[in-house]
């Protein structure tokens, strides 16, 4: 498969380096110039900066502000002692307060076995809220997205005392969290964090077509034959191991692969390639369900934003 990614899609697999400084005020003679550059190389002592690092400090402390105002929102409902009640059906995700009260005059919601009409109810934590014959829970739904390094395993908890996601993302949520689907431990990139179980079971349902794309980096280069196989479909444990779309990275050695993939077998990826003899020695998810790093350093998490939110149950 001689198909290449196009600008736009080869974009995410490509990291750009940072460029080097260069250094202004040379030397004249083993004395340093008086030349007026020599100010910009040390910053503005009148300021205390360096010219141009003013607009990344302002970034970053705005991406900071809106992590802590979205936190400090949520963490305001967990300790309250009472919820209004149609904020309580809200939050668990099944509509908005408006169409809650809508439900609530119905006589739909019942609060410990009474049916509630009353508009404005507030109910305690210890409630027993049920609505359409199920019982709900209070949580808002949180979602974060998490740039997980090397060397950290994608469960809530593990026998063994090693090193989980959920130590990188202790400070993101009141509520407790559940990362949608896996990335083995050595595999790095995008991974989501989140306590909607309903979304989770979506994403991770194959049906649901949540994209995922890995940078593949092997141990040697892949040949044309092998692609056209790899195409053609692999044959595993668990079945034959389709692929849906897979190219070179324009640009990159031909050991540098661009993968799509929708199936979520265990470590499909670094199998499929050791079935023809070669070895995964880097794996990095760059997109899962039209989420990227971008901005997420390694290590790092972010809130998602409401329209990403609304994209994400639009799949």
């Amino acid at each position: 498969m001689n198909k290449k990614y196009s600008k736009s899609e080869t974009e995410p697999f490509v990291s750009n380096k940072s460029e080097e400084k260069k250094s202004f005020g040379a030397k004249r003679g083993g004395v340093r110039s008086s030349d007026t550059r020599d100010k910009y190389e040390r910053g503005s002592l009148k300021y205390g900066r360096r010219p141009g690092s003013e607009t990344d400090r302002d970034d970053d402390r705005a991406r900071s502000f809106v992590q802590k105002r979205r936190f400090k929102k949520v963490e305001k409902d967990v300790h309250k002692d009472t919820i209004r009640l149609n904020k309580y059906i809200a939050n668990s995700g099944i509509c908005s307060r408006r169409e809650a009260d809508d439900l609530i005059v119905q006589g739909l919601v019942e609060v410990n076995g009474k049916v509630v009409t009353e508009m404005g109810y507030q109910v305690e934590k210890t409630d027993k809220v049920v609505f359409d014959g199920q019982g709900i829970t209070p949580e808002k739904p949180v979602y974060v997205l998490l740039n997980k390094p090397k060397g950290y395993i994608s469960t809530t908890k593990d026998d063994k005392a090693r090193k989980t996601v959920m130590d990188l993302v202790a400070n993101a949520s009141p509520y407790r969290l559940f990362p949608v689907g896996r990335l083995d431990r050595s595999t790095t990139g995008v991974i989501l964090l989140t306590n909607d179980g309903h979304m989770t079971k979506k994403l991770t349902h194959p049906s649901f077509d949540a994209k995922k794309i890995y940078h593949v980096t092997l141990d040697k280069k892949l040949t044309n034959e092998d692609m056209k196989l790899i195409v053609e479909g692999i044959r595993l444990e668990e079945g034959v191991a389709m692929v849906d779309q897979i190219s070179f990275i324009e640009g990159k050695p031909r050991n540098e692969i661009g993968m799509e993939i929708h199936i979520g077998w265990n470590r499909v990826i670094r199998r499929i390639f050791q079935r023809l003899g070669y070895e995964v020695e880097a794996l990095d998810r760059v997109m899962f369900a039209g989420m990227t790093k971008k901005n997420i350093k390694r290590g790092h998490w972010r809130i998602l934003t409401d329209l990403e939110v609304n994209n994400l149950k639009m799949l």
